[in-house]
């Protein structure tokens, strides 16, 4: 850290020297032109960008399968608008990994093919995209998904339990939308002005998003189960829709106290939400009582189910504390 004094030029106009090292690193010289962006006691200082289009290059020479497909994906999070991916030659089994991956994002596309290389692009400008926006979206999905798959379970029906899991992949499109944004609001100050939400907000909504994206994860994996099992005893059926409402009143409370601009109602619901997380708890040890009757494999299952139901449960209670510390005061840096 550096110091220096506000001096005073002109009578009127308040100047500061900049550190010369970092105007070095940053190529800043006379005439250089930056920006300046107030953050409520802070004052943040960056060069002026000449292009807001971010590339990069990747070598996939010894990248295949799934490790070439978490390689793009991790090149879009880390905020790169045209990824060039680059080999001596592109087998037929990168592109397709490549295509997988870009399937995968939300606005990308093949730009260019050639022999060596392959060339994407997200085509969203990014300073219409909302965070809050993609957050409120993951939790519809989310929600649905966790109501639609213990549907499926107790009514037997295969088609509710496929397209679950089907939209499973629309929250993962989601989740790696807020990641991107994210990242974009610790590296540029540009980024959160462009928002109009705090980088401390952004960090909130990024922390719940990844709880609601493992909520679609236990949905999904409550599907699967279902696809498995035949007719279940009703007590246990009942139980378990009981055992979801419960689940999914604790994540509409903790989502409702994330969004609520009132610090008090915010309070309110956060703790309503933790609260209910208690309550929960007792509720599975009730059925857990109940699969002890049941046929070994069948028990295995359902407790599984219940299990998903429980963590769902936790991931709102988690949701809740972070929306309790969003509407906490904060101090003055």
């Amino acid at each position: 850290m550096e110091t220096r004094k506000v001096q005073v030029t002109g009578g009127s106009t308040y100047t500061v020297s900049l550190p010369k090292e970092w105007a070095t690193d940053n190529d800043v010289s006379s005439g250089t032109t930056v920006e300046l962006y107030p953050e409520d006691d802070a004052l943040l200082l960056t060069p002026q960008s000449e292009s807001d289009r971010q590339e990069g290059t990747l070598d996939v020479s010894d990248l295949e399968g799934e490790r070439l497909t978490r390689a793009v994906m991790t090149m879009y999070v880390s905020g790169f608008d045209i990824i060039r991916l680059e080999a001596g030659r592109i087998t037929t089994d990168q592109r397709r990994a490549i295509r997988s991956a870009t399937q995968s994002l939300v606005g990308v596309e093949v730009l260019e093919e050639t022999t060596d290389s392959v060339v994407i692009q997200d085509l969203l400008d990014s300073s219409e995209l909302s965070i809050v926006n993609a957050v409120r979206r993951m939790r519809l999905i989310a929600t649905s998904m966790l109501e639609d798959a213990v549907t499926a379970l107790v009514e037997n029906d295969d088609d509710i339990a496929h397209d679950v899991i089907e939209r499973d992949d629309d929250v993962d499109r989601l989740w790696l939308v807020v990641s991107r944004i994210f990242r974009a609001t610790l590296r540029s100050p540009r980024a959160a002005e462009e928002l109009g939400v705090s980088r401390e907000d952004c960090f909130d909504f990024h922390s719940s998003a990844r709880q609601l994206e493992r909520v679609a994860d236990h949905a999904a994996k409550i599907s699967q189960l279902a696809l498995k099992l035949e007719e279940i005893p009703e007590s246990v059926a009942e139980a378990l829709v009981a055992l979801q409402d419960d689940a999914a009143d604790v994540l509409e409370k903790a989502m409702d106290a994330l969004f609520v601009e009132e610090t008090d109602e915010a309070n309110a619901l956060g703790h309503a939400a933790r609260e209910a997380v208690l309550e929960i708890d007792e509720h599975t040890r009730h059925i857990d009582d109940m699969l002890r009757e049941q046929e070994p494999v069948q028990a295995q299952s359902l407790g599984l189910i219940v299990d998903s139901l429980s963590r769902s449960a936790d991931y709102g209670g988690n949701i809740a504390e972070t929306a309790l510390q969003k509407a906490a005061p904060r101090p003055r840096s």
